[in-house]
């Protein structure tokens, strides 16, 4: 892309010189001034003869810098050459021709040295920021100055008699200036390098950082499972084998007995088969999309506080404004999480949640009048997916809080 870049503005360049040059030797015609005893002059088409050579000679080039710029099959032909190659044509092309065929242009205002000089330049210029984009420093110094000298050994090869000397500064001031915007620019590259490869890496390391959360999310998913499960269908199937083991030893002894602990027997399972059916309901959020956040977390509060009998108190917000799914997901998780911990570990009796939004963003709070626990000690077992929910909330640009104390409840305060 910056081959294909830098040949266009080179076309432009002659495009634009072109015009130049064709207003001047209009407004000025290069014919000899007249004498006693004037001579026809020359037709004009001879005496621009050098002007259109020098055009065609760089347009050619450019032209041909363009093709293989866009040719792929010759990119692959010519491998780590490519570059390298159209930047020697970038490069020596317009001296060679600058100093070959401009010294034979007929009296004009851009015919002198300083005028070989300045067509040239902004040529040169893009070939210099093609050698310190791809190129360490030395590369461009080295640039710097094999120009100058390959334009000095040609100026002195075909002993030019427009301003030699004049040329020879203008050479030297060029090789000074380039090799100190060769720096600037070279020392820029290198910045923007280092900030890409930093770039690259922070995204490599926040790829593997949600790769990570993504993972301990799904443990975490399952560990709920597994817990919903045990919580309902392994103590209903343990009471129920109790119940029936009880049930076939007085089969034999005392019929109405049997019949009691059979009645128990189906009830428990119908119960289980119930609690088994909540837990993996809750495994999927659904509601979020049919009912909204809202209504979403005074269902599940509403299930928690039947189930274990909490006096439950709600302050949620309606309606809610529209959030990004990701941000509901988070906090309809979360509270699902708080509720769960509070319903089975606890104790409590009272369930307040309060969930609302204003111009600075959205708060969720689940109080409870439970047991608590220490928030500063080692999280025990008996208080699951704390680490994740604060991992869900940091993840979704929020920030959770929770605040407990032995004996006086837990307070969590999600703000996002």
């Amino acid at each position: 892309r910056i081959l294909r870049l830098a040949v266009w503005i080179w076309i432009g360049y002659l495009l634009a010189m072109g015009i130049v040059d064709f207003i001047l030797y209009t407004q000025f015609p290069p014919f000899p001034p007249p004498n006693p005893r004037p001579a026809p002059p020359p037709p004009r088409i001879i005496l621009l003869f050098p002007v259109f050579l020098y055009y065609a000679a760089n347009g050619l080039v450019a032209l041909s810098f363009l093709a293989v710029a866009y040719w792929g099959w010759i990119q692959e032909k010519l491998g780590r050459a490519f570059y390298p190659l159209l930047l020697l044509a970038i490069s020596a092309a317009p001296i060679l021709i600058n100093v070959l065929v401009v010294p034979g242009f007929p009296p004009g205002p851009l015919a002198n040295a300083e005028g070989m000089a300045l067509r040239q330049l902004p040529v040169l210029f893009l070939a210099l920021a093609l050698v310190a984009w791809q190129y360490e420093l030395p590369h461009v110094i080295f640039f710097s100055i094999a120009t100058t000298v390959l334009e000095l050994g040609l100026i002195t090869a075909v002993s030019i008699d427009r301003g030699p000397i004049i040329l020879f500064f203008i050479a030297i001031i060029r090789t000074i200036s380039f090799i100190a915007l060769g720096v600037f620019i070279s020392l820029l590259v290198t910045r923007l390098r280092e900030q890409q490869a930093a770039l690259q890496q922070a995204n490599a390391n926040l790829r593997h950082y949600a790769s990570t959360l993504e993972q301990l999310t799904v443990s975490r998913e399952r560990n709920r499972l597994a817990r919903e499960l045990h919580d309902t269908l392994a103590h209903t199937l343990t009471a129920l084998s109790v119940t029936l083991e009880t049930a076939k030893a007085y089969f034999d002894i005392d019929t109405n007995k049997t019949r009691e602990l059979l009645d128990k027997s189906l009830e428990a399972t119908r119960s289980g088969i119930d609690e088994t059916r909540r837990a993996l309901k809750s495994l999927r959020s659904s509601s979020l999309e049919d009912m909204g956040l809202g209504l979403s977390i005074e269902r599940l509060a509403q299930s928690a506080a039947s189930r274990f009998n909490l006096d439950l108190e709600l302050d949620l917000q309606h309606p809610m404004p529209s959030l990004s799914p990701d941000v509901e997901q988070t906090i309809y998780r979360i509270a699902q999480e708080s509720i769960e911990n509070v319903s089975h570990h606890a104790q409590a009796r009272k369930l307040c949640i309060r969930l609302s939004h204003n111009g600075q963003g959205t708060a969720l709070t689940i109080e409870d009048d439970g047991s608590g626990f220490d928030p500063n000690a080692k999280i025990s077992t008996g208080h699951f997916g704390l680490v994740g929910m604060k991992e869900r909330a940091e993840l979704a640009g929020g920030k959770l809080t929770i605040e407990s104390e032995k004996g006086r409840g837990t307070k969590i305060v999600l703000k996002i």
